[in-house]
């Protein structure tokens, strides 16, 4: 971003350490937790907010089963659709809900 009063502060090859040896894929992975993060606390707040069940189908159709299935398949049987990044942008201040 070219913004006078802002000077940039990175240059392009300040990231080349990301590319090569597979380190990209974790900043991957960090944004797909805040993506699953901020569908989820969307997912509770459609639902009026933390209650018990809600606590409890998620300790139950999540936590408790560890590793022993997909967790995508998992997170989908508890949010009941795939998730959606839209919410990320929300959470952000990207995007309005009214867009």
């Amino acid at each position: 971003v070219d913004f006078a009063p802002v000077p940039p502060r990175y240059r392009s090859a300040f990231f080349a350490h990301v590319f090569p040896g597979g380190y990209s894929s974790g900043y991957y992975a960090y944004i797909w937790s805040e993506v699953l993060a901020a569908d989820a606390f969307a997912f509770v707040t459609e639902q009026g907010g933390l209650n018990a069940e809600l606590g409890a189908a998620y300790r139950q159709g999540i936590l408790s089963r560890g590793g022993t299935e997909d967790p995508m398949e998992m997170y989908v049987k508890w949010r009941r659709k795939q998730p959606d990044a839209e919410n990320l942008l929300y959470r952000r201040g990207l995007k309005n809900k009214s867009d």
